[in-house]
């Protein structure tokens, strides 16, 4: 143990928001058993309860004696009784060649030198000369090592115990490698060991006293650990403060090479780094136009140096994440998040998002009000929904299946006095009404239900590909590092990745042969146009009634949703639905759509095309690096041609495949060119 918590491990945050130390989330992937408390009640074996282990017997075969051992350890378990190692016998030529394993009960208890004490301490042994064995041999057949079964007895002296009691023989008492980790840390914090133990059983879901250990155990590890622990501690706090000091070199250094690359931090009294923020400038540039909608993920935290990680991410328009910045914070106060939000909002030139996407904590929640005041706060259903199992599977039983889908449906109702009566019934119907974590879920409802949230822009980052696609470039991030200087290396490298150039240009060919549908695909990227294009095929399916006051009502053919409302003003060429997609992620939904078709549109209005989603923003990224010496000119003319020349590939697959082909080459002929020192200006540009 001394030397393994010396790599740096980054570990999913536990602590629930409701504040209570008994509430432990647990994430999926924790367990390799998918019903723990079956499994801590039922086996610490490899062998289900319904398996079969046989009678071993004289001449039974084994490749190896650890196969043997198991083998008759798992007999041993489902008869009542354990088992342990004696003697071996080994000679020059095999090495060893003989092992005996005998019951625990086997020989009889060699007397001890009694200690010079007052009243010394009378142990009971439970040897009572059991002559139950198994024998093993070595040979070789054909030149393979074998072991096969000399002796065995099945005959005992005692009593056998049942499963209940059997569980409770020191063999099988075994505290696995996470729960280890738990008490440690549940003793580092002062618990005491009955304490902890009724944490363990509450984490667990099972009844006092059916943990596969015992409070004895506990103690006994907590006391040989202890020694370790403290040896560690210290060895950790002056790795800590020794790698936060070449994290903060790491950064001179990258000052040095990328003139825009900011950090901040700050120390406590003794002049150890306490909480340190970065960011670089490919993240400004991109914050400059996909700053819109933030996730600040706060959900992981070093086993290591103890210390919270911030990642700020974004997505852009291809669909893709984009990392903004970075913080390590020494806890997880509203200090510690107020002083993370007020260098993030300097890093990014005093521009704050519209939104700010979270997970549930008291302290970041009262930060950001603090200080992003104008900021629409929103809880990540993802992380709702994560906790879900951890708060209400155990309490629920088999009813929680239900819970969990009428929940599901509750999360995506439009109108919020539907969301608040089926709230009601959803409570009563489960008995869960005096639930914290149901108060807690309501107290936060204006930030993670669709019906409270629809009406904000989101950019489509709640969507489950985005979560995916998110999760997999942190675990990309938070690759097991041994500094932070690693970590540093690792977090830039995502951060400098040109997101430009990260997805292949598709030709996505049209659906409906709709003009519109042509043009779209001229103007948005890939990501955004094969999500208009799936509501203009949509919109096929949809019929308009005119109102008197020249709106429309829009329903479905089928009637299979609830008809939505659109209203048409024509002189502003604006258009509203009431289902309010367009709002909530910057494309068309199919009821407009199907009210433009209707009004003889061949082409959507310039303004329902964002700029976040066109094709040209990933050029906006380039506009602040070309250098710049009163060659505005320069900057428009390039940016006017390469528009032009991605909206008339888009035509055909023809001209695409071309475009691509002699784009290609041509980046590999400006590639091989010779730098000269000439500088880009209106007056040197040779225009065609």
């Amino acid at each position: 143990m001394a030397g393994k918590p010396l790599n740096n491990i980054w570990i999913k945050r536990r602590q629930c928001p409701c504040g209570d130390w008994k509430c432990y989330i647990k994430y999926e992937g924790d367990d390799q058993i998918p019903v723990e408390s079956q499994s801590v009640k039922n086996d610490l074996t490899s062998l289900s309860s319904q398996e079969v282990v046989f009678t071993p017997y004289v001449g039974q075969i084994f490749k190896t004696d650890d196969e043997a051992f198991d083998y008759y350890c798992n007999f041993a378990r489902k008869n009542g009784f354990s088992i342990r190692k004696a003697r071996s016998t080994e000679s020059q030529n095999l090495g060893v060649y003989r092992r005996d394993f005998v019951c625990y009960r086997s020989g009889f208890n060699q007397p001890r030198k009694k200690a010079n004490v007052e009243h010394p301490r009378e142990r009971k042994s439970v040897r009572c000369g059991c002559d139950a064995k198994l024998y093993l041999t070595k040979e070789i057949v054909d030149g393979v090592k074998q072991w096969y079964v000399s002796q065995f007895s099945n005959v005992h002296n005692h009593e056998l115990l049942e499963d209940d009691q059997v569980r409770l023989l020191p063999a099988y008492r075994k505290i696995t490698e996470p729960d280890q980790e738990r008490i440690i840390l549940l003793s580092k914090a002062g618990f005491p060991v009955n304490r902890i133990v009724k944490v363990l059983e509450l984490e667990k879901g099972v009844q006092p006293g059916q943990l596969p250990f015992i409070e004895k155990d506990v103690r006994n590890f907590v006391r040989s650990c202890k020694k370790t622990v403290e040896e560690n501690d210290t060895l950790l706090t002056v790795k800590r403060d020794n790698d936060l000091l070449e994290l903060l070199e790491a950064c001179k250094v990258e000052v040095e090479r990328d003139g825009e690359f900011v950090y901040n931090f700050i120390t406590d009294e003794k002049g150890r780094v306490e909480n340190i923020a970065w960011a670089y400038g490919n993240s400004i540039r991109a914050f400059s136009v996909f700053g819109d909608v933030v996730i600040f993920d706060t959900s992981y935290r070093s086993v290591t140096y103890n210390m919270i990680l911030g990642l700020w991410f974004g997505i852009d328009n291809h669909g893709r994440p984009i990392l903004f910045g970075c913080t390590l914070l020494q806890d997880e106060t509203s200090q510690s998040f107020s002083w993370a939000l007020q260098v993030f909002v300097s890093f990014m030139r005093g521009r704050q998002p519209q939104i700010v996407v979270t997970d549930m904590d008291s302290g970041l929640r009262d930060a950001i009000a603090v200080e992003m005041p104008n900021t629409k706060h929103i809880i990540s259903i993802w992380h709702v929904f994560s906790k879900m199992s951890s708060w209400f599977s155990l309490q629920l039983g088999l009813q929680y299946s239900d819970f969990k889908s009428e929940f599901d449906m509750l999360c995506h109702l439009e109108n919020v006095e539907d969301f608040e009566l089926q709230w009601n019934h959803l409570v009563a119907r489960f008995g869960i009404g005096s639930d914290k974590h149901i108060a807690l879920l309501f107290s936060y409802r204006t930030s993670w239900p669709f019906c409270y949230i629809r009406s904000f822009f989101l950019a489509r980052i709640m969507t489950p590909e985005y979560s995916k696609s998110l999760e997999t470039f942190s675990k990309n991030i938070l690759r097991e590092q041994s500094s932070f200087e690693m970590f540093f290396k690792q977090v830039g490298i995502a951060a400098n990745t040109r997101t430009e150039n990260t997805e292949e240009m598709l030709y996505l060919p049209t659906k409906t042969s709709m003009p519109m549908e042509e043009n779209a695909r001229s103007i948005l990227t890939p990501f955004a146009f094969r999500s208009l294009q799936h509501e203009i095929t949509l919109s096929l399916q949809y019929a308009i009634t005119q109102m008197s006051n020249g709106s429309y009502l829009v329903r479905h053919y089928k009637k299979i949703e609830r008809e939505c409302l659109v209203i048409w003003i024509g002189d502003e060429e604006h258009v509203h639905c009431s289902c309010k997609e367009f709002e909530h992620s910057g494309i068309l939904c199919r009821h407009s759509l199907r009210v433009l078709v209707a009004k003889n549109y061949f082409q959507i209005p310039e303004k329902y095309f964002p700029l976040r989603w066109r094709l040209e923003s990933s050029l906006n990224l380039l506009k602040d690096q070309i250098v710049t010496n009163n060659n505005d000119e320069c900057s428009q003319a390039f940016h006017s041609l390469t528009k032009t020349l991605f909206s008339e590939s888009f035509v055909s697959k023809q001209r695409f495949s071309y475009v691509q082909g002699e784009l290609t080459q041509l980046l590999e002929h400006v590639r091989n060119m010779p730098v000269s020192d000439q500088s880009i200006s209106p007056d040197n540009i040779i225009e065609s």
